[in-house]
């Protein structure tokens, strides 16, 4: 078919017409409704950005979306959860419960028995009456305060073969004089009636340190046994570098806590720690050692704390004079200082005098020395005096006053707990509480202060000095024990 136009002929078939200028589409067909639905679906985004345009139309349809296929996808995927079929066994019956019931576990109304060979059956016959064992070993400890003859009744034993252990005892040491905490191993042997106690036919123990004992029944009485320990009584010497802390180097040396707290104690008497005492010096403490052949090893008592600064030994030497006691010097001599270098090892943070207080800003005076120390250190007093308060006292926080000779008190600040109380007789270099930080501080360190006559002075500004020398028999019973004791090698 041909056409005619603007723009001369054209020839149109199949659906386009071609002209000899340009082409003109023919109209589509019309959509059918399922058609217009999809195409209007498809214009539409069902899956915006729900972290944008919260609270919008495409905001909602896009949760709808989501929600709905989060709840397809968990209606197609979850389980069945109808009932699991089961086959119930069939009872057991004649021989099978029989061997069942012999390999089970037995209820308690059968004797809780388990085992072919342990479970009741009907062939067992029940008996009138239990035998006894025919011994029985127990062990007992002797506590702190407890009777002697107590302790074996409460074991069991009889009160006559008791009393008579205790009288058998007593002949090699005093029973006040067991140590809390010994262990009786004791064996019970066969009664005769049920309405009596066990008769006993041993007791083992550790009398003391150097003698173990034992008692048996022979011929129906108790003989006493002795079985004397090998002791080796060679002292302990142990020596090292201060390092940063005296006390810590120390400990890690091997000595107790207790003996250091003696060896501080006794060098604080002639050095200042915190100002003397340097990390390069060198201690020296020699302790009294016990070693049992049994393998048992018990220390003592501190007898020789030294201390080498700069290549110049200082030692002590613990020594018996008129006084008890005391530290004398290796050349026999005791001198007594009116107070120890400084009350705890540490170091000196503020002085005696005025300065602005840390906590309230201002200028004032400041009465006392402050030691800064760890947390929990010693804190001694530095010289024989009765302990007038130990308490709170405002920002002092935990507070001990202490009344000396001469007119002459100290007080002690910040502490974090005592070991004294209010009229307690205390002696010089004796540990009258912990360093803390109590009341108005900024962090743990003792506050140290010191009256005359009631006015505060400066701690440092005290000083005297008594000296006692040994001489005569005495000087060389002295000097014979300072050999002794510097013989000794280390670590032997």
């Amino acid at each position: 078919m041909f056409l005619r136009n603007d723009h001369g002929l054209e020839f149109a078939g199949a659906g386009v017409a071609r002209s000899f200028g340009r082409a003109i589409a023919a109209p589509p067909p019309p959509l059918t409704p399922w058609e217009q639905v999809r195409e209007r679906a498809a214009g539409i985004d069902w899956v915006p950005d729900l972290g944008a345009a919260i609270g919008s139309r495409a905001w909602w349809r896009g949760l709808a979306t989501c929600t709905a296929l989060c709840a397809g996808t968990s209606y197609f995927l979850a389980p069945d959860l109808g009932p699991i079929a089961g086959v119930a066994p069939a009872p057991l019956a004649g021989a099978q419960w029989e061997e069942a019931r012999a390999q089970g576990i037995a209820p308690l109304a059968w004797g809780a028995s388990t085992g072919r060979r342990m479970a009741a059956n009907d062939l067992v016959n029940p008996l009138a009456e239990a035998p006894e064992r025919p011994v029985i070993e127990l062990a007992a400890t002797l506590g702190e305060g407890d009777a002697f003859a107590k302790v074996l009744e409460r074991a069991g034993v009889g009160r006559g073969d008791a009393l008579a252990a205790a009288e058998l005892v007593r002949e090699t040491v005093a029973l006040e004089d067991i140590a809390p905490g010994t262990r009786l191993s004791l064996t019970l042997g066969m009664r005769d009636s049920k309405m009596v106690a066990r008769p006993l036919e041993t007791l083992k123990m550790r009398a003391r340190f150097d003698m173990a004992v034992s008692l048996t029944r022979n011929g129906g009485e108790l003989a006493l046994n002795r079985h004397p320990i090998a002791i080796d009584r060679t002292p302990l010497r142990i020596q090292g570098l201060v390092g940063g802390s005296l006390y810590r180097s120390a400990r890690a040396a091997g000595a107790p806590a207790k003996l250091v707290e003696s060896y501080i104690r006794a060098i604080a008497t002639k050095l200042s720690l915190g100002r003397d005492v340097g990390s390069d010096d060198r201690f020296d403490m020699v302790i009294d050692r016990e070693r049992a052949a049994t393998g048992e090893t018990r220390l003592g008592k501190l007898q020789l704390a030294g201390i080498e600064r700069g290549g110049k030994p200082l030692q002590l030497i613990r020594w018996a004079g008129d006084n008890g006691e005391e530290w004398w010097d290796a050349n026999g001599e005791n001198e007594r200082r009116g107070f120890m270098g400084m009350p705890t090892q540490g170091r000196i943070t503020s002085n005696f005098g005025y300065r602005t207080h840390p906590l309230l800003r201002f200028v004032r005076l400041h009465k006392g020395m402050d030691i800064g120390a760890p947390h929990g250190a010693p804190i001694y007093a530095v010289l024989d005096g009765v302990v007038q308060n130990a308490g709170r006292a405002g920002g002092y926080g935990n507070f001990v006053k202490l009344s000396h000779a001469g007119g002459l008190g100290s007080g002690y600040g910040h502490m974090s707990r005592f070991a004294v109380r209010s009229g307690e007789r205390v002696r010089q270099g004796q540990v009258i509480g912990y360093v803390g930080s109590t009341g108005m501080s900024t962090g743990p360190h003792l506050h140290w202060e010191v009256w005359k006559n009631g006015r505060a002075i400066n701690p440092k500004s005290i000083s005297f000095t008594s000296v006692a020398r040994l001489s005569g028999d005495e000087f060389r019973r002295f000097k014979a024990r300072v050999r002794t004791l510097l013989g000794v090698s280390v670590g032997g």
